[in-house]
């Protein structure tokens, strides 16, 4: 009999998994990972860990699971908390929840689960698992979940063949409905708990003040950019493949004196392109939006409603190294494109794509403009509902 570890969050989601792996007859044990103590920066208490725990251990005791907790935090600081200092104070806005997977659910937790003689862990994520043979040799398939509206693929976009098979994902083919259901029907106290919201771990959290504890606030100017101004690009037509997409994917450095300033900040680490909460102006007939950052001068850039030119881009880069193929098989070489779906944000609806590898580097080209595309989020491609492989935006 194969023995799962089933990473029990203390949310509905992962109390489903394990009951179900129970009922298809795996040895099925419980653990709790713990990976954050400092609740200073946390908004509300409506996941503290103490209950998450408490809540776990229910779920299990209920299943009549044998329940560990682990304390993963050291790696958890490790390998995505520093990550995320290091994005931001380069003036990038890193995704956590995809570095999460990568290092900790199916990294440490694993190696933690393999010590307690699992062959197998599990998660509550919203995505399947599947095979083929190809040229004789067993490739895993990580699809998009059934329910489009929960589907979780994308944060696992940076996993490896490796840890794809070694997890399985329960209830990667119900929607989030009947999960519910099944969780009321086992009188599990997790069936109607809201979900986690901000970060993996952490919990919902005063993202400045986070920041704050390696990033020093720092005065500094808001410009805006006029919508009319003659910094955005025009179409542009050339005989390279490889010129015309550096074009469309270069970003627009803008300068202070392109605009005028309008207000100050205190940090541009702490914006993101697309935000439009926390800048503190008024008096504008639409909103704010922010359309770049300058670290060196520590500006932020802004724009005036969501159709500003600063806001849209026709193509992006990716960068060197950090490209993951989840199927190798299906890499392309120099010169190649593919047709692809694209996601560049969790949730957001498929955007069609051509990838293309052009003098060793990587570029999405989207058949329509993308809205705030981000430097240091992750791009994921799909064929069909299968993810293919991802990179971070450059």
């Amino acid at each position: 009999m194969n023995r799962v570890a089933v990473g029990l969050s203390g949310g509905v989601d992962s109390s489903v998994a394990a009951y179900l792996l129970r009922e298809q007859g795996y040895d099925v044990i419980g653990i709790f990972m713990k990976n954050w103590h400092d609740d200073a920066v946390i908004i509300s208490n409506e996941c503290p860990w103490v209950e998450d725990s408490n809540d776990a251990m229910l779920v299990a005791e209920k299943l009549g699971l044998p329940f560990y907790s682990v304390d993963l935090s050291k790696a958890y600081k490790e390998q995505v908390v520093n990550y995320m200092f290091a994005e931001y104070g380069k003036g990038k806005t890193p995704n956590p929840d995809v570095l999460c997977n990568r290092e900790i659910k199916f990294d440490a937790f694993l190696k933690f689960a393999e010590t307690l003689k699992a062959d197998f862990v599990a998660t509550g994520h919203y995505c399947r698992k599947g095979h083929l043979i190809k040229e004789n040799k067993l490739i895993y398939r990580l699809l998009s979940g059934l329910d489009e509206e929960k589907d979780q693929s994308y944060f696992l976009c940076q996993i490896s063949q490796n840890q794809i098979g070694k997890a399985l994902f329960p209830i990667g083919h119900l929607t989030k409905k009947r999960v519910r259901e099944i969780a009321q029907e086992q009188g599990f106290v997790t069936a109607q708990k809201k979900d986690s919201q901000g970060l993996c771990f952490v919990g919902k959290v005063k993202l400045p003040v986070f920041l704050q504890q390696q990033l020093k606030s720092k005065k500094g100017k808001i410009i805006e950019i006029n919508k009319n101004s003659n910094l955005y690009k025009e179409y542009f037509q050339s005989q390279s493949k490889c010129e015309s997409l550096l074009y469309h994917s270069k970003k627009i450095c803008y300068r202070q004196e392109d605009g005028l300033c309008i207000g100050y900040h205190q940090g541009a680490h702490f914006y993101t392109v697309g935000q439009r909460r926390g800048l503190h102006i008024g008096g504008k007939i639409e909103p704010l939006y922010v359309i770049g950052t300058d670290i060196n001068s520590n500006t932020v850039f802004v724009g005036e409603g969501k159709d500003h030119s600063g806001l849209w881009r026709k193509a992006l880069k990716i960068s060197p190294g950090e490209i993951n193929w989840v199927r190798r098989d299906m890499e392309i070489s120099e010169g190649e494109s593919m047709q692809v779906k694209t996601r560049i944000r969790y949730r957001q609806p498929f955007q069609k794509a051509i990838l293309t590898k052009c003098d060793g580097q990587f570029f999405v080209l989207f058949d329509k403009p993308q809205n705030a595309v981000t430097s240091g989020q992750f791009v994921a491609w799909y064929l069909g509902h299968e993810l293919i492989g991802s990179g971070v935006i450059d």
